[in-house]
Formats: structure tokens, sequence, C-alpha cells
């Protein structure tokens, strides 16, 4: 068969089906052609020889591959059974590719004709036994444009599908090995999904206790009629546990160590995943280079009622030394550095000793005068965090395996200086010890954390005098002294989601629970309860194309008041803040929710006003102070880009959501609408969101700064709000918003 096609001006035949070849495979019958069919398939996907390579580099370029008529099978999948390949988009596009860039790919007659028949033995092993592939080929004198087209023809279904032999094993095994398989009565006699069928009841069977479980798979397909039976055979064989684990390949590392790593201990019900579970413990414990958990064939016996195991480790050096350099938005410049010691002191303990400084460059005594510049110019209002670099060393040590394998138990000390912009800054030494625990099969991590430090927390002295009638530099002063604060911390995760970095299904729950109280030595003025929970939620909608919500809230109590003040005292750094890249978009950094304002008593004496009255913009200082209460919402939609495909995707959203100090203020919540940009990067995607946000920022108290540090409230401006610069506003972050 043969038919001409144009393009660009070109006109060439058509490369049709391969009749010699097919009309030799009928004339073999059906077993012997299924047989060459495969053999030519394998021998297709050998090393190509040299001439061949020479042909490629030497031919036409792949500029288009397409597939037309599949509707059973996915065109990724065809496209992963063939040898010829696309061009990359860059190669494929115009203006692009008449420059030079994308990766070329090279047009191969031979395999090209032998991709027929590989399409075609796919498309016979998946219950389509007429299917007729053709292929419409147009060519200019460089490039080749290629299309296979496909006419699967009625399918083979399945009229019976039967398990057999299973019997023997209990009835909770049974129907737990049988459930949801691939394949069912009513389906397209799919055999590679019949063989995931048997594979299926096989591992199923061999993660309840049966090592020797397997699965035979006959059929009977009555092709004129377009009909198959289906039958596996069960082999159970017989119920055994776990018995000697021996170690092979530990030198420092005790043999005892690495058993308690594992999930599969002796007399434990053997099961297949426990094995894979206990090598990624092995591997997570930081201990070894290389790990594998596997039977020991040489001293198995089939039908015994215990399973010897041979365990193979390869350990890491000793010591591991780390350090890294970087830049982040609200850090100017950062850098890291550590060392970690590997079985310190024996039994698996790893000691790590990190250190950590940011706001280099513009904090003393590593300043550089960064903050006038383009790099770090955001962090120049930052009069509360950035006048000093913040710091971070921890001693930590690591007991994996602790009262099981799925226990870590973690004990560390600690000192640190850390800010939040404009908000705080808090310098303490403290020391914690924690339990986390993780069970492989449920996926639930959870981690119990017990923590007492002593320090001081320096923030901006209006949120004070706005909610805790603290005005006077001297009681401010009093208020910020060093004190003792112990916590109890219990966080619980329900991760669920496809893909950490860039998740397109399935969802991610998190519940945090914070308890401060003097009962566990605490200060009576450090005193709360604090609440959070998350839930994100992720749905492909259809190809590269995913709708995501997710849903944040947060509770603070505290049976503390200060003298003076109507409210509930709760630390600064503990308080809930909103807005920025991963919150509500339209908003800068901590800038929703409850805010003071601030101008100096100079200002109001010196400068001019506009001709409205109204204070400029630049005059103000904004400080947020937080509020007891959270919540956000947001709703995501991304979908491919229309070029980049391959590396870039567009975003369109909408934040809602609000902070407020439970009886102070009104509820506010506001909503801001936006789209973005994702770049797919090592790291994760990295993304370009722009938010739009007509509101103002919220009203709050105005206080003018004497020139002895006093704050004066302004009656007159009781609910001053201030317009925001700009309606648009900017953020540049890597990894998703949630």
């Amino acid at each position: 068969m043969h038919s001409r096609s144009e393009r660009d001006g070109g006109s060439v035949p058509m490369i049709g089906r391969v009749w010699p070849v097919r009309s030799w495979l009928r004339r073999l019958g059906p077993p012997a052609a299924a047989g060459a069919i495969a053999a030519a398939a394998a021998l297709a996907c050998l090393g190509m020889t040299p001439r061949s390579l020479r042909a490629q580099q030497d031919g036409l370029v792949v500029r288009q591959l397409e597939f037309k008529g599949n509707e059973s099978l996915a065109p990724e999948l065809l496209a992963a059974s063939i040898a010829t390949t696309n061009s990359g988009w860059f190669a494929r596009t115009a203006p692009f590719r008449w420059f030079g860039l994308g990766e070329r790919r090279y047009f191969s007659e031979v395999d090209f004709q032998r991709d027929v028949l590989r399409l075609e033995v796919l498309y016979k092993q998946s219950g389509f036994p007429d299917v007729e592939v053709d292929t419409l080929v147009q060519r200019t004198p460089e490039d080749i444009y290629l299309t296979f087209v496909i006419v699967e023809g009625e399918p083979v279904r399945v009229d019976s599908f039967v398990v057999n032999w299973l019997d023997s094993v209990p009835a909770d095994v049974r129907e737990d090995a049988t459930v949801d398989l691939p394949l069912r009565e009513g389906d397209v006699f799919n055999r590679i999904v019949m063989q995931a069928a048997a594979d299926t009841i096989t591992r199923r069977l061999r993660d309840h206790g049966y090592p020797s479980a397997d699965v035979l798979v006959s059929y009977r397909s009555r092709t004129e009629e377009r009909l198959a039976a289906v039958t596996l055979d069960a082999q159970a064989g017989t119920h055994a546990v776990i018995g000697n684990v021996q170690v092979e390949g530990e030198a420092r590392v005790d043999s005892s160590v690495v058993v308690s790593l594992m999930r599969a201990r002796p007399g434990r019900e053997f099961s297949q995943t426990d094995l894979f579970t206990s090598q990624r413990n092995l591997y997570n414990s930081e201990l070894f280079r290389l790990a594998s958990v596997n039977i020991d064939t040489m001293r198995f016996v089939p039908g015994a009622d215990s399973v010897p195991l041979i365990v193979q480790v390869t350990e890491l050096p000793p010591r591991r030394a780390t350090a890294g350099a970087g830049y982040g938005t609200n850090d100017c410049f950062r850098a890291s550095a550590g060392m970690m010691f590997r079985n310190f002191l024996g039994e698996g303990r790893i000691l790590d000793i990190s250190s950590r400084l940011s706001k280099i460059g513009i904090g003393e005594p590593l300043n550089w005068g960064l903050e006038n510049s383009v790099v770090c110019d955001a962090l120049a209002e930052d009069s509360i965090g950035s006048r000093l670099v913040n710091y971070n060393v921890t001693a930590a040590v690591r007991r994996p395996a602790f009262l099981s394998a799925n226990n870590t138990l973690i004990f560390s000390t600690y000192a640190e200086r850390r800010s939040e912009f404009k908000v705080y800054r808090r310098q303490e030494v403290g020391a914690s010890v924690g339990i986390t625990r993780e069970t492989p099969n449920r996926r639930l991590p959870v981690a119990l954390t017990y923590t007492l430090s002593y320090g001081r927390t320096e923030a901006s002295p209006f949120s004070f005098c706005a909610f805790f009638n603290t005005c006077l530099p001297a009681d401010v002063e009093f208020r910020s002294r060093r004190r003792r604060l112990a916590t109890i911390s219990a966080t619980g995760t329900i991760p669920r989601a496809n893909n950490p970095l860039d998740p397109t299904r399935g969802y991610v729950a998190t519940g945090e629970i914070t308890v401060a109280s003097r009962f566990i030595g605490s200060s009576s003025v450090l005193q709360f309860t604090r609440l959070v929970g998350d839930y994100a939620w992720y749905r492909p909608l259809a190809r590269d194309v995913v709708f995501s919500w997710r849903l944040r809230g947060g509770v603070m109590f505290s049976p503390v008041r200060l003298e003076g003040s109507e409210f509930a005292f709760v630390p600064p750094e503990e308080r809930f803040y909103g807005g920025g890249p991963n919150d509500v978009r339209g908003y800068q950094r901590n800038e929703l929710g409850p805010v003071v304002y601030v101008v100096t008593r100079r200002y109001l004496e010196e400068s001019v006003k506009d001709p409205n009255g109204a204070l400029g913009v630049d005059s103000v200082r904004v400080a947020a102070t937080g509020g007891n209460t959270l919540a956000v919402g947001n709703v995501e939609l991304r979908f491919p880009s229309p070029v980049f495909k391959e590396r870039m995707r567009l975003a369109a959203f909408v934040d809602v959501g609000g902070v407020w100090e439970r009886g102070a203020t009104d509820v506010l919540i506001r909503m801001t609408p936006g789209a973005g940009i994702r770049v797919a990067t090592p790291l994760g995607p990295a993304r370009f969101d722009i938010a739009y946000n007509p509101s103002r920022l919220a009203p709050g108290a105005f206080y003018i700064a004497e020139p002895d540090g006093t704050l004066t409230p302004d009656p007159s401006r009781e609910g001053f709000q201030l317009d925001r610069r700009s309606r648009f506003t900017l953020h540049f972050a890597v990894g998703q918003p949630f």
C-alpha cells in the first residue's frame, strides 16, 4: 500500500506495511508467528552497528512523530515501545530550530520498519489480534515527518476469570490476595495485564507469610468469538516466619545494630514487603552506602516453616563534612557548615554538628553595606531582624531503632539567633529530646518533642504598645527580658501525594499541637497552647493539568494576661502571621493581618502633607503584630505552557485568608487572584507569581515615635489605613506553594 503527501513543497512515497514479512508470519501459523514476532522485536532492540549509526548521523532529522487511531493505548506507551524517537521541542519548533537549538534525533529506515512490528506485537499482546499499522511519511531534503496510523480492530475480551487453589489459606488472606486485581471479566484480554494479575497475587501471598507462593497462568483464546478464558492456579506453599539472620560486610557497626534496624526480624511472619522496608531502614540510618536484604537461598528449604535471611552491607565512612553558601530574599547571603560522626559511641548513633549564618552583608558584625544595594535592599526596612547576623549552632545525637525499628530518638542542644521579617528577633540557648515514629505500611510519621530554652525576644515596640499596653521603653525592656520557655509539641503527617516536590495526585494532611506550661518548666509569663492544621489536595483533570487546593488554620490560647492589657499574652515568635509566597500571595511577607502604623514626631513637625492631607506612603512605618487566629484557603490550576512544554507550566490561583486577634478587631478576610509560571529545576519547580490585591492594609492603631523612644497613641487617626504601593504583588520562590 502506498500513498503520497506533501509538506514544505516536498513529495515522497509513503513507507507502508511490511507485506512480505506479514505474509511469511501468517504462513507460520499463530504459535510460531508469535514466537517469530517476539524474536524479531528482541533482535530489533539490540545495539546498532556502526554503519547504522553513521546512517542516522548523515540522515534526516525527525521533526514530527505522531500516532493516530490509538484509542486504547496511550501515545506515551507507544512512543516508549519503538526505536524511532522525536527530536526535542526546540529542534521541532520554528524559529528555534533555524538557529540549530534543541536535540536532534535522526531517522533510521531499518528501525522505522521494525517499529511497525513492535507496535503490532504490543497491540496483539494487549488483546487486539487484528490490529493494522500503517505509516505516513513526509520528507524534505533535511527533515522527515512521521505518523503511525493504527486501526485497532475489535478486541478479545475476558468472559471467564478464575483463581484456583487458595482454599488452603485463611479467608482474610484469600480475600486480600484477590481483591481489586488489574484484570477481571469483561476487560480486554491483555496478556501483560494478565501476568500482572498473577504477579499481584504472588506478591500478596508472600506478604502474608508464604515465601514459596507462585501463580501459574493459563488461558484459552477463542479469537473468532473474540473471547478468552483465563485461569490462575495459585500455589501458596507453607506458611513461614523469619529464621536466622546472617549479616555480612559490617566492620564498625555491630551486627546486632543491623538487625535492630530491620523490620524483618527473627520470629516475625515472613513478608516480602518487610524485606524491602528493612533495606530502606538500613539506608535511612545513614550508616551504610549499600544494603541488601534477601532470602538466603543457599540455606532456604522450600516447604520449611522458617526462612533464613542474608543481609549484606557496605558501611559509609565514619565522618562526613559539609559546607554550603546561598542567597535568600529574606536572608541576604547565608552560609552553613556541618560535621557528621557515624556510629558515635556505638549502637548506630549519629552525632550531627551543624552551623548556619544568615543576614550576611547587612547584619553586624558582617555588615558590608548591602542593605543599600539592589541585592539586599528588600531588608533595608527590617530594623528588628536584620541589624545582627542570625546564627544557629546545633549538636544532635540520633539513636535509630529505639525500642523499635520504626522509632528514632533525638537529643540536641543548640544556640541560635533567629528573626522574622520586621516582627521580632529571638536569641536563646536550649536543649530538646524527641522521638519520631514512622510505620512503613501506614506511612504516618509522628513526632513528640520536649524543648527547654532560655532566651529573650526583641519585638517591635509597636506590638507591645498595641496589644499589651506597654508603650514606654523601660516597660518594653521588662517584657522582653530573658525567660525560660518549656514546650511539648506533637506533630503528625499523612503523606499521600505522589511527589513531595511537585505533587499531581493525592493529598497531604498535617497537624501540630504545642503546649507551654509552668507545670513542665516554663516561665509563668510564657504559657500557651497552639493548634495548627493543614490539608492539601491534588487531582489531575487532564494530561499535565492539575487542580489543587489547600486549607490551613490555627488557633492559640493563653491563660496569661499582662497588667493593663485586655488580651491574653502570647510571645511574638509564637503568634500567627500572614502573607507571602506560600500564603495569601496578594500580600508581601507578614503584611496580612493586624498591623500598627508609626511616624516620627520630627516628620509630623517638619514635613509637608500632600493636598489631600494624607501621609506619604514612604513616611509611615508598618509593623505586623500578628494574631492568635489564622485561616487560609488556596485554589490553584496548573497547566502546560504553550511553549517549552517539557520544562515550563503556567498557573492560575485564588488565595483567601486572614489573621486576627480574637476580640480585638473585626475579622478581615482578603481574596487575591493571580497567575504564575513554573520552571522545572533539579531542586523542584522555580516559580514566579504575580497577584492582584485591590485592598488597603488592615486598619490599625497609629503611633507617634517620640525622640526618647516613647510611643504616643494618636486618637485622631484611630483606625488608620495605608494604601499599598501597588495593587500587584510579585513573588519568586522554589517549590510549589503547597
